[in-house]
């Protein structure tokens, strides 16, 4: 494994080390995520000359609930210090900053499957692939470190593709064999047997107490859904869109592929049991 990504702790943004590019080259309208409309390239009204947020603890209550729920995977970092050398967008040309926005949504892109791949590298029952795992990871870390122009002519979607040829395999080595029947004797009981719901449209769907344990989720649709008290143990959430779902008292030990973004989006409580690989969200307990 590269020296440059020894765990996922090296794949989550580094503001102080950014020139807040998310805030810059990422447009956004105006909805219940964003108080104000955006154009890419464009500054937000919020973003101080130093690259930090002015109302950063207050972005709730302000009405970008979307910045609280966005994480580069260490890609800001990464543009600005690696691909720039440290140049500013501020400081440099035009077309000096107009690349610089280019690159980035590309590197962020790269750095959410770097951390797709460090976490399969780290399941044991995806043994079998580790090796194919490594060297998609070692190529997908080479991608990240082009020049500028490279970066901006790669075919990201083709590469996705690839590694997700991978990722889908290392899903199935680590379900296999985890699942049974619901414990809970609620009208959860029996939901989401089907151990494949990849893509599947459970917007606001009642899963109170269902036992997923060891179903893809991949892609599928739980906005708003009820998953309290629900068993995810070592299910695939890859792409999942967890929006403003109720994970109180849901238990997601195991889980993989889960990010930081989408844990942000839902709703839980004290009671919710996450994998380690993400953090409990501040406003959760609020929330409750």
């Amino acid at each position: 494994m590269p020296d440059q990504i020894a765990d996922l702790a090296d794949l989550r943004g580094d503001c102080a080390q950014c020139f807040g590019l998310c805030c810059v080259a990422l447009p956004f309208a105006r909805s219940a995520d964003f108080a104000l409309d955006k154009p890419a390239g464009k500054p937000c009204a919020n973003l101080r000359g130093d690259h930090r947020c002015g109302i950063h603890t207050d972005l709730r209550p302000k009405g970008f609930t979307g910045c609280t729920v966005y994480d580069c995977f260490g890609a800001g970092q990464k543009v600005a210090q690696v691909t720039f050398g440290g140049q500013d967008w501020r400081t440099g040309s035009p077309e000096h900053a107009r690349r610089m926005f280019d690159v980035f949504p590309v590197v962020r892109q790269l750095h959410e499957l770097l951390w797709y791949l460090t976490e399969a590298l780290g399941l044991p029952a995806a043994r079998p692939v580790h090796p194919d795992l490594r060297r998609a990871l070692e190529k997908t870390e080479g991608l990240t470190r082009r020049t500028p122009d490279e970066l901006a002519a790669l075919d990201v979607a083709a590469h996705r593709q690839e590694v997700n040829v991978l990722l889908l395999r290392t899903s199935e080595l680590a379900r296999a064999g985890v699942g049974g029947k619901s414990k809970s004797k609620s009208k959860g009981k029996g939901k989401g047997r089907g151990r494949d719901r990849r893509g599947a449209d459970l917007v606001g769907a009642r899963l109170r107490g269902a036992d997923l344990r060891g179903v893809s989720l991949r892609g599928a649709c739980l906005i708003a859904a009820d998953l309290t008290g629900a068993d995810l143990r070592d299910a695939d959430l890859i792409g999942a869109d967890l929006r403003d779902a109720d994970l109180t008292d849901a238990d997601l030990t195991g889980a993989f592929f889960l990010t930081q973004p989408q844990v942000n989006a839902a709703r839980g409580s004290g009671g919710t049991r996450l994998p380690e690989s993400v953090d409990r969200p501040g406003h959760w307990a609020a929330a409750r």
